[in-house]
């Protein structure tokens, strides 16, 4: 299992404290100190829609121009490669599956 996202994010603190304390093992990637390519992020996208995957909520989405997040769908390969914060954190690859976003109740099910 990976782990993506940014180590002072507080949903991924949360995400490695809940797989630590379940004994579940899992590596760590680091958007920022280890990047990301766009195969990471298509084969995301053919398990996510883009709706799951952008984080509306960040201040790298607010920063951007009202032309850049109208047109986000396309170059969103770039775009993200360029803005990781742009990306809901944590995304959980099992192998299976892509959960994105620490939902305890949901992870609880799914790798139970």
């Amino acid at each position: 299992m990976i782990l993506y996202g940014i180590a002072n994010c507080d949903k991924v603190r949360a995400a490695r404290k809940w797989l630590a304390s379940r004994g579940i093992d899992y590596r760590f990637h680091d958007f920022r100190k280890d990047g990301l390519t766009t195969t990471q992020i298509e084969q995301w996208l053919a398990h996510q829609p883009l709706s799951a995957l952008l984080n509306k909520r960040s201040t790298t989405w607010r920063q951007l121009s009202e032309e850049d997040r109208n047109a986000i769908e396309q170059g969103v390969l770039s775009k993200l490669i360029c803005h990781p914060t742009l990306i809901k954190r944590p995304v959980l690859d099992t192998g299976d599956q892509i959960l994105v976003g620490f939902d305890p109740q949901n992870w609880q099910g799914l790798l139970s």
